[in-house]
């Protein structure tokens, strides 16, 4: 029987990378997004997603949001949205999924944070919040989990709709062109440039053979 992953906003960027990059890894893959019906800001919705699994050898928790404003226009809303996409949703599926993973050979989670987990920036308060949080289950379920490894991917800009989407408000606030906006986010990359989603995937495909858990990948 071939191994199990489910991968959670995996239907666009880095999440479709990712799919891709297990099937020819020989992973059979489920896929929760909003796209193809799942809300995982729902808890019921992580609770009929789990019961809806039969075995599971990997999870992923890729689903995410960012969007940025002034601390003044942080809303309450767009606070808690990202709290609930960005870290209690990953809490939940790993709470609700690891009777699987424990179960399984040597089950796995791989959560995706952000270098916005290591550091602030401007504007970002709720996004960055997030990350850091999100960062602060994996090395607690790393430490906890003796029978689940458990590790952390953390990209900078990653050339992704959600990063799109982020240079669409930047060109509408700034006036600036989308190219300068691509151009600008990718120099905070170490690299200069944005990150490929294949290179996500990379990442997270090398981890499936580490001994060791609670490893940290920065893409930068």
């Amino acid at each position: 029987m071939s191994p199990q992953a489910l991968v959670t906003g995996g239907s666009t960027g880095i999440g479709q990378a990712v799919v891709d990059a297990l099937r020819k890894e020989g992973y059979e893959v489920t896929l929760a997004s909003r796209r193809n019906g799942w809300d995982l800001t729902d808890r019921d919705a992580i609770e009929r997603l789990a019961a809806s699994l039969d075995s599971l050898d990997l999870l992923v928790n890729n689903a995410g949001m960012a969007e940025s404003a002034p601390l003044h226009k942080t809303t309450d809303e767009l606070w808690d949205r990202h709290i609930a996409l960005n870290v209690t949703a990953p809490f939940l599926l790993s709470r609700a999924a690891l009777p699987l993973l424990r179960a399984a050979p040597q089950g796995r989670i791989i959560n995706i944070a952000s270098t916005a987990a290591l550091e602030g920036a401007a504007y970002i308060a709720a996004y960055a919040a997030s990350k850091h949080a999100l960062l602060g289950l994996s090395r607690s379920l790393a430490a906890e989990l003796i029978d689940v490894k458990v590790h952390t991917v953390l990209p900078g800009y990653v050339d992704s709709p959600l990063t799109d989407r982020t240079i669409a408000r930047i060109v509408e606030a700034t006036g600036k062109s989308e190219e300068e906006t691509r151009a600008f986010l990718g120099s905070q990359n170490e690299s200069g440039k944005l990150i490929a989603p294949a290179q996500v995937a990379e990442a997270v495909v090398r981890l499936l053979s580490e001994e060791e858990t609670g490893l940290e990948v920065v893409l930068q």
